[in-house]
């Protein structure tokens, strides 16, 4: 009989869901992820074009090194994203605090 109240009380019912959706989970919605992902959409548009473009005939080369750049412009995001979060601008960072306004 323990076993069977001690399962019920770990079901997923609509009591224990509504207190475990009130917790902040933040999932990255900071300037240093928002950030982070809009450098590497652009690194990803970027290389995405230049490997249409190095398919064509006369553009091998040039169409190789801008996919490069945007494979670089893409680590990049990840590295600025890194910093942010680091000096205080990701999920919970200290620049991100409340200050009661």
């Amino acid at each position: 009989m323990a076993s069977e109240t001690s399962t019920s009380a770990s079901r997923n019912t609509p009591q224990n869901h509504a207190s475990m959706g009130d917790e902040t989970i933040g999932h990255g919605n900071s300037p240093a992820a928002w950030t982070c992902v809009l450098i590497m959409l652009a690194g990803a548009a970027l290389a995405s074009f230049a490997y249409i473009l190095a398919s064509t005939e006369g553009n091998h080369d040039f169409g190789t090194l801008l996919f490069w750049v945007g494979i670089g412009i893409m680590f990049v995001g990840l590295i600025v994203g890194f910093i942010l979060r680091k000096i205080g601008y990701g999920v919970g960072g200290s620049k991100l605090k409340n200050n009661g306004h």
